[in-house]
């Protein structure tokens, strides 16, 4: 297994489509093609849907909502633990990730690497709440779980996935952790370290981290992952500050820049040109402070700086910003040889 950086392109699983073979010709535009999730094709697309599967206690009710109620998860409790010794326990079926199957039939062999992700069980436990509107994650005995949940579910997807390529790649998606270091969360800083250390050397293969947020830098940069994606195009100044980015590079992981904007009113003020003006800035910030020109560049993937499921011309959008991406990438890998 190998970490793909050399500017390969890849994406986070969220598209705002609803047309399902259009959503999967997009993903398979890309160097490194992921599983679209599509909330919009089904409520059961949803990340936080999706991850909630088999978990004790759980209810989704008519309005589309998700609860924990805790009576039932001590119910559940005792049958989930003595199915947890089942790895299919911890599947993606066809109700809850029709688009992951789809996926899957197709010949997944011949790209460098593919890409799977799950809802973060941070962000999750924040906002799954209970019977009383208290997050999850301040729940203990539930919290024990839920750790564990998301060591599994990735663990089971890492391992359907390498089925169809030797080199799969496993992102959790946590944008609760902005949260976590202010004071509008309980859950404290060293909670969350001690929590996601555990949860992570647990974890098989290659390990990733996506948010689009602004959280301490530092803690996910000294986090034993392989790849942190992350917002380039807004909060790009401010990762090159942390003097942990350096170290991380040089320790042969990868940072994938999400430097296209996937939003209208942006991405018609970019070109191509601005892009890599915007990119390039951004590395030539990194080795004025000690950084290894070559290491960041062979240590580069680029993404899509977020998704878009809500904005105006959402799809028109996103479609405009994986086009320039790939353009983008093209000429970067001319100019610094990476082919």
């Amino acid at each position: 297994m190998q970490v793909i950086g050399g500017c390969a392109t890849s994406a986070m699983g969220i598209l705002p489509h609803k047309d399902v073979d259009k959503a999967l010709e997009m993903a398979f535009s890309l160097d490194i093609p992921f599983w679209p999730q599509l909330p919009h094709v089904s409520y059961y697309e949803d990340m936080y849907v999706q991850f909630s599967e088999h978990f004790p206690g759980i209810k989704i009710d008519e309005e589309q909502r998700i609860t924990l109620d805790t009576a039932l998860f001590y119910e559940e409790l005792p049958a989930y633990l003595e199915k947890s010794a089942d790895p299919d326990t911890f599947a993606l079926s066809e109700k809850y990730a029709y688009v992951f199957h789809r996926f899957l039939e197709h010949d997944l062999s011949k790209y460098p690497a593919i890409k799977g992700q799950v809802m973060g069980p941070i962000s999750f436990g924040l906002r799954i709440t209970d019977e009383d509107r208290k997050p999850i994650i301040f729940h203990d005995d539930v919290r024990m779980v839920l750790f564990e949940f998301t060591r599994e579910k990735i663990n089971h997807q890492y391992r359907v996935l390498r089925q169809h390529n030797p080199n799969p790649i496993i992102f959790f998606d946590e944008p609760g952790l902005e949260f976590v270091f202010n004071s509008i969360s309980g859950y404290t800083s060293d909670m969350a370290k001690r929590d996601l250390a555990d949860l992570l050397a647990g974890i098989d293969g290659i390990k990733g981290v996506h948010l689009c947020g602004n959280p301490d830098w530092d803690f996910l940069l000294n986090a034993d992952i392989d790849v942190l994606s992350f917002d380039a195009y807004n909060r790009g100044d401010v990762i090159v500050r942390y003097e942990s980015v350096q170290r991380f590079i040089e320790e042969g992981k990868v940072l994938a820049w999400g430097i296209v904007p996937s939003h209208i009113e942006q991405i018609e003020n970019e070109t191509e040109d601005s892009i890599i003006d915007r990119l390039e800035g951004l590395w030539d910030t990194l080795v004025a402070k000690g950084a290894d020109k070559e290491k960041v560049v062979q240590n580069a993937q680029l993404a899509p700086a977020t998704c878009n499921l809500v904005g105006p011309r959402n799809e028109e959008a996103v479609e405009q910003a994986y086009e320039l991406l790939q353009r983008v990438a093209a000429r970067l890998k001319e100019k610094y040889r990476l082919d």
